[in-house]
């Protein structure tokens, strides 16, 4: 492998219309015709007094100098219009984008390159869902979804196009009339599909262990997909991980060992690869670190809690900040909450209020199945008798086209996705079970397809006020299931894991079932009391990464992430509690910035071992001495990096069924290593190139590894350095991979040269299929002080706001990358004392209009 590798990381994105309009966008923008008063337009106002119809009473707006909004309301309805308003101001681009997505209408926007995504999420019902969630939400979260949407249409009343955001100049382009139409509180509900589908569970392993089946032995595929280590790796509660009820020996769909089922699961894979992340990678490597250290290992004698969700790179970032607070805190305003927040979506996602904190990690329980359906024009057969399908007709319209009109079918366990575009319909071509002549069809069941109640929840968690109030809404939180960390100010730590997890009637859920049968499928949910949870335990902190959760509970998932960073973070923890000193915040921001390589500590000892010549032997020597730190000034990490990718390539690539090679991560790192303490196994030889053992193969791919890093980085090795490899460039969502320069130059920001890496505490993750490019990282960083939240720390990828070339469009991104923080202010009085501009809304029966002169000075409240 050499220069001909791929560098730069494969991103999902969004082609404009092809044709004419490419050479009128690249002369436009050329030629500066958007000009600085087009993109400075749509800069909200953020200081003087705006008068609106909708409010009941002031709010203030108060901004810090990081564009950071802190919102101050003597009523709930108001505090969540403000919300929806400022949200608008900031985010309205992205809110309308994901709104788009989330009800299968991307074509709307982007034409017939759309159409298939849209089928598919037209399939899924996302929206269909949604509605029926926000229709069966209490009076309290009813109203104040109504009113953040109130709030952002009151923000979206007399503005459009470029008014709004720079995104709509470019759209104007491409689809001339288009105007946004008022925001409903069913377009924040469907976020949580989003996030469901984006955070699933275990069906890409699902498909991949399939695919492997069809040229490896089952015990090969075993050893590809390992296990939870639960002898080395540290659990959240301690313990090992629930066993897995045993798996079925039939493997019924396509013909799992057949070589004609092997075409029809890449194309599934590749349709299902092929959906916008709006959060990022699907996978084991999409997670999260979170801890919380019990205030008798701390210096403040409270607790501290540290969270850093690891999903997809995006500009502007995922998170929005903010604060809500209630003038005065009583039953009829019972909000004082700060944290991170979904644009489009009322509340606070992750954060805390006066008395408690929680943090998030991605639970992944195995929430979804695909069955083999046997059909005909009638219906579906179960149990000997057929069955109608459930029906109902999607029209989907398209920019520059004609509308498109699909049937979807449904099953009772779920939507047949084999509907979706040939790719799906050819899924069982070629299986065993089609060789009776007989139709066949592919459906899926998932957790996220039923109506949930987390909409409910994330309120409920904003104003809990103690443990049990806390896990009343955790009780809520039904689909993506989340690990829930927990501390208050009295000094409690916690944990909860909460969520719909179905319980199946045969097998662990690692590979599809016949459907026509009621002997597959699910039983129920399990109860939310049946969950693992934790209350201030005897070591004195929690940690969750992604891991396996205990015995205290019944079987989640055979697929957790293997537990390299719960581990690493767990031995942090632990050395410091054995050295006697006292845990502080800056300690939790350091481990939050670790980038010790668990995988490289395992190789070093076996490579140094090596009897080499050339340049293996330099690379050894290069290699001799290092820490395994993954910093973006390492030539050594640099150098392993490409080692590593090189020695994937050389084992796997060719062994391999085409969309099964090894990307890297936790799970890699676990087939290898093990497979070091097996010199002999055939995984180490290549006949080709005449590699036979273990030794043999680690010596070629250093060799290979030197000559390409000498050609990325040059001759010289003391120049080399792992950022220059490992850069991110955050993309714009919708317009980031247009393919036209000045627009991407536009919208994207960097590249930034990063240190860490996959599996890696500083989970600055890449994909060793594409290159070394950054594919997920540590969305946000916070660390809380249950001492004095004044003293808090944050950090977001980009900045607070999602307008292009404003000042706080991306003014946080270079302090993310060198792992530095903000404080960040709660209390009046330091939210007051931080604010640099505020903005005062009152209730107003006329149009909004900006009736005074801004000011830089902070409003009283």
């Amino acid at each position: 492998m050499g220069t001909d590798a791929p560098r730069t990381s494969r991103r999902r994105g969004l082609k404009l219309l092809v044709g004419v309009i490419v050479g009128v966008l690249v002369l436009t923008v050329a030629a500066a015709g958007f000009g600085w008063w087009t993109v400075q337009r749509s800069f909200p106002a953020t200081s003087g007094r705006m008068d609106l119809t909708g409010l009941d009473d002031s709010v203030t707006v108060y901004r810090d100098d990081a564009g950071i909004p802190q919102l101050v309301a003597k009523t709930e309805h108001d505090l969540f219009f403000a919300q929806g308003y400022v949200h608008a101001q900031d985010r309205f681009w992205e809110m309308d984008f994901r709104r788009h997505v989330t009800s299968g209408r991307l074509a709307e926007l982007f034409g017939a390159s759309q159409v298939d995504t849209d089928v598919f999420i037209r399939t899924l019902g996302w929206r269909q869902v949604a509605e029926r969630e926000y229709e069966a939400l209490d009076a309290d979260s009813k109203a104040a979804f109504d009113a953040y949407a109130d709030g952002v249409n009151s923000y979206l009343e007399g503005r459009n196009g470029a008014d709004l955001s720079l995104e709509y100049a470019v759209l104007g382009l491409q689809l001339p009339g288009y105007s946004p139409e008022p925001w409903s509180p069913v377009d924040s509900v469907a976020w949580l599909k989003a996030m469901a589908w984006d955070l699933r569970s275990n069906l890409d392993d699902e498909i991949d262990r399939a695919l492997l089946s069809t040229e490896l032995p089952e015990e090969e595929v075993a050893r590809l997909h390992p296990g939870f280590p639960s002898e080395s790796a540290a659990t959240i509660i301690e313990g090992t991980p629930a066993a897995a009820p045993a798996a079925l020996s039939e493997r019924a769909l396509t013909g799992v060992g057949s070589d004609a089922s092997a075409d029809p699961l890449r194309r599934l894979s590749t349709v299902i690869d092929g959906l916008p992340e709006l959060l990022g990678p699907a996978g084991g490597d999409i997670g999260s670190n979170s801890w919380v250290v019990s205030g008798i290992h701390t210096e403040t004698g409270r607790p501290y809690l540290a969270n850093d969700p690891h999903l997809g790179p995006a500009m502007p970032s995922i998170w929005t900040q903010m604060g809500l607070h209630c003038e005065t805190v009583d039953a009829n305003c019972r909000y004082d909450v700060a944290g991170y927040s979904f644009s489009g979506f009322p509340g606070i996602i992750i954060g805390h209020n006066s008395r408690i904190s929680w943090g998030l990690t991605n639970l992944g329980p195995d929430v979804a199945d695909l069955y083999l359906e046997r059909v005909n024009e009638q219906g579906y057969e179960l149990d000997g008798a057929v069955l109608p399908f459930k029906t109902r007709e999607e029209t989907i319209e398209v920019a520059g086209g004609d509308p498109v009109v699909v049937e979807v079918r449904a099953t009772g366990r779920g939507p047949i996705v084999s509907d979706v575009g040939g790719d799906y319909a050819r899924i069982v071509d070629g299986s065993e079970a089609a060789a009776d002549g007989g139709e066949y069809a592919l459906s899926l069941q998932w957790t996220a397809l039923e109506p949930g109640r987390t909409a409910e929840a994330v309120f409920r968690i904003n104003r809990a006020w103690d443990w049990d109030s806390f896990r009343e809404g955790a009780a809520m939180f039904d689909v993506p299931s989340q690990n829930l960390v927990y501390a208050d100010i009295h000094g409690h730590i916690g944990y909860q894991a909460p969520g719909r997890v179905p319980i199946r009637k045969q097998g662990d859920g690692t590979v599809p079932l016949p459907g026509w049968t009621s002997a597959n499928g699910w039983s129920g949910y399990l109860a939310f009391e049946q969950l693992p949870n934790s209350f201030d335990p005897e070591r004195g902190y929690i940690v969750t990464a992604n891991n396996a959760v205990t015995t205290n509970g019944p079987f989640l998932t055979a697929d957790w992430d293997l537990g390299y960073r719960a581990t690493r973070i767990s031995q942090r923890i632990d050395e410091r509690i054995a050295s006697g000193t006292q845990i502080d915040l800056d300690f939790m921001s350091e481990v939050q910035a670790d980038t010790y390589d668990a995988n490289a500590a395992r190789f070093l000892p076996v490579l140094a071992g090596l009897d080499a010549d050339g340049d293996a032997a330099r690379g050894i020597r290069l290699l001799d001495g290092w820490d395994a730190r993954a910093d973006a000034d390492s030539a050594e990490a640099a150098y392993f990096a490409v080692f590593w990718r090189t020695l994937l390539e050389r084992m796997f690539a060719e062994k391999l069924p085409d969309g099964t090679q090894p990307v890297g991560g936790d799970r890699w790192f676990s087939v290898v290593g093990t497979l070091l303490d097996e010199p002999d196994s055939a995984w180490w030889s290549d006949e080709q190139a005449g590699i036979a053992g273990r030794d043999e193969m680690l010596l070629a791919a250093l060799d290979d590894a030197w000559t390409e890093t000498s050609e990325r980085l040059g001759a010289n090795p003391k120049r080399w350095q792992w950022g220059r490899l490992h850069t991110l460039t955050i993309t714009n969502q919708s317009f980031g991979t247009s393919g036209i320069g000045p627009v991407e130059w536009m919208f994207n920001r960097g590249p930034y040269e990063l240190g860490g890496g996959s599996a890696i505490v500083d989970a600055v993750g890449w994909n060793a299929r594409e290159g070394y490019e950054v594919n997920w990282i540590p969305s946000m960083r916070m660390v809380v002080d249950l001492k004095n939240f004044d003293r808090s720390r944050w950090v977001n990828l980009t900045g607070a706001s999602g307008h292009a070339f404003h000042p706080n469009y991306v003014d946080q991104a270079e302090l993310w990358a060198s792992g530095q923080t903000r404080v960040w202010p709660f209390s009046k009085g330091a939210v007051h004392d931080a604010a640099t501009e505020s903005l005062v809304l009152r209730p107003d029966p006329d149009a909004p209009r900006v009736t005074e002169p801004a000011t830089s000075e902070p409003a009283a409240e």
